[in-house]
């Protein structure tokens, strides 16, 4: 699709560099982005390909999206090196080429990696463009959680992470911990830290009926959205399925939504365990399926072990789960709780019995399933929901560019066409 936009009819402009994901596969990116644009900002995008998003240059709902190549996800380290030079290449001739075709006064970085700024400085050196810095995970934890060390790889993590920081105009996080790390670890001060929680927005992730003929003829539906990576915790619901199985539960399917570097891995292991008839893995599939898959549901579940990274992570899954008015079954972790409250029951941490028994508790208790569930749909009305998290973004812009007010709420009228 051609550019439809004249980025001369802006005054402000903001590219978003992420690494991670496609967008708009990236629910939160292209929510920010189209709060955004909502608010009068001409917004570009650059992000990789994906699967159902192979285009290199499109325009979608007036926002362009520069997509590039990576190399195959891999869990090694050589591997997270050439992915890493990779994206820096790529996001850097991009950027520059945004710069000349559509041009911005931002650059909205979300991490993962911490070596955004290297693509941003150069402007900021030269232009006076302005730098924010989006924490969506903490990566010296996530170091430490994967690998249990504090070496050299790790202390450059680190300085990356503090060079981050230190560039940035302002800081968004994802939820106070995150916060914290920026007010300590960072040294930002309190009026440049903005908390935006990752939440969906109730307009659009919302219940879709549909979905009972993915019940497989079991009379209690388990599901689990998210990444199937190494710390995830997907083995954690595994060894709980054969747990229950065990029990003599043969009455519950476990459906497991998403793709990852483990999801080969994973269903190995279910298949070691035993378990293939009590468990489906869909891959990723598109939000209407995805939709009414949840919308079936009995209960949510979501394994994340223990550690020092998700500890301090809030989960997306979790929100959205909570969105559908879904009861959650977790591990008892700090930001895990601090999301779901009352909506979710909490597992002794990385314990696969633990989960079992929590599920089929919640399973067999129909009336507590149904008040956890209208608990945290309320939660998201009032205070969770995309909605609620906009005029914080919006704070966080008008800090970074110096306006001391944020854009008013809608499209800009005429100072948009000035």
């Amino acid at each position: 699709m051609s550019q439809r936009t004249d980025p001369g009819a802006f005054k402000r402009r903001v590219l978003i560099v992420v690494e991670n994901l496609p967008v708009p596969f990236d629910r939160r990116v292209w929510m920010e982005a189209t709060a955004l644009r909502d608010a009068g900002y001409l917004v570009s995008v650059i992000c990789p390909t994906g699967k159902g998003y192979e285009k290199r240059f499109e325009t979608i709902e007036d926002i362009a999206v520069y997509r590039h190549s990576l190399p195959p996800e891999s869990n090694a380290g050589l591997g997270f090196v050439r992915e890493y030079l990779a994206a820096l290449w790529h996001e850097t001739r991009l950027a520059w080429r945004v710069r000349r075709e559509r041009g911005f006064d931002v650059i909205h970085a979300c991490n993962p990696p911490d070596l955004i700024f290297l693509v941003a400085a150069p402007f900021k050196l030269l232009y006076g463009t302005r730098f924010i810095f989006d924490q969506h995970d903490v990566n010296p934890e996530l170091y430490i959680t994967k690998f249990g060390r504090q070496d050299l790889p790790y202390r450059a993590l680190v300085l990356a992470e503090r060079l981050t920081y230190l560039l940035a105009d302002a800081v968004i996080s994802t939820n106070e911990s995150y916060r914290k790390i920026a007010l300590t670890r960072g040294r930002k001060r309190p009026g440049q830290v903005f908390v935006v929680r990752s939440a969906p927005s109730l307009e659009r992730f919302r219940p879709r009926p549909g979905g009972e003929r993915h019940r497989g003829g079991f009379r209690y539906l388990v599901g689990y959205l998210g990444v199937m990576g190494p710390q995830e915790g997907v083995d954690y619901l595994l060894h709980a399925v054969r747990e229950m199985v065990d029990r003599g539960r043969r009455d519950v399917k476990v459906m497991l939504i998403g793709g990852g570097s483990s999801l080969a891995d994973l269903k190995a292991l279910a298949g070691q365990l035993g378990i293939g008839e009590y468990v489906e893995f869909t891959g990723r599939i598109p939000d209407d399926e995805l939709l009414e898959r949840l919308t079936a549901c009995d209960v949510c579940v979501n394994p994340d072990p223990l550690n020092p990274l998700n500890d301090v992570s809030s989960m997306n899954k979790i929100v959205e789960y909570m969105s559908l008015g879904k009861p959650i079954v977790q591990f008892d972790l700090k930001e895990g709780r601090a999301s779901a409250g009352d909506a979710s029951v909490y597992a002794r941490p990385n314990d696969a019995q633990a989960l079992a028994d929590e599920l089929l508790a919640l399973l067999d208790d129909p009336e507590r399933r149904e008040t956890m569930g209208e608990t945290g749909l309320r939660r998201m009305r009032e205070q969770l929901a995309w909605e609620h998290q906009v005029p914080t973004l919006r704070a966080a812009y008008a800090r970074a560019l110096g306006t001391g007010t944020p854009l008013p709420l809608g499209r800009l009228g005429s100072e948009a066409g000035s």
